[in-house]
């Protein structure tokens, strides 16, 4: 099995289709969900699923959590967002990737995310931080 780190193809579809909303105050609600390294995901992935996701524990749960600061940002001919840092904590727990998805629109995929390998918390803080908001590190960008 493998997480491999990609755009869904269906997603870049949907940017056309006005599926997904990522104004702050009144868009949808994206959220992250963690996952094992039995998990395959790639860009291939269309929604949510629970299969192979890290088990509840702590402020975890199935489903994941929901990612804050969704702002839109244009600048020199890119189109970017970012999200807020997310946070687990009290958790023990591995997670080999994570899904970003929109719970407003059917639990449609966004971004796949790879670790690169295992990370994991033991009753402690799982913290998945996002890359600084510019047009060449953000989370997602249109060029």
């Amino acid at each position: 099995m493998a997480i491999i780190q990609a755009i869904p193809n269906s997603f870049r579809g949907e940017l056309l289709t006005g599926t997904h909303n990522f104004t702050a105050a009144t868009g949808n609600v994206f959220k992250l969900a963690l996952y094992t390294s039995a998990s395959t995901m790639s860009s291939a992935t269309t929604i949510y699923t629970s299969t192979s996701e890290v088990a509840n524990s702590g402020q975890y749960v199935t489903g994941g959590g929901v990612l804050t600061n969704v702002s839109p940002v244009v600048s020199a001919g890119y189109a970017f967002i970012d999200f807020d840092d997310i946070s687990f904590t009290g958790v023990t727990l591995t997670a080999a990737g994570a899904l970003i998805y929109n719970t407003s629109s059917s639990n449609k995929a966004v971004a796949v995310l790879s670790f690169g390998g295992d990370k994991t918390a033991t009753s402690g803080v799982f913290t998945i931080q996002f890359p600084a908001a510019t047009t060449a590190a953000a989370i997602l960008t249109i060029a």
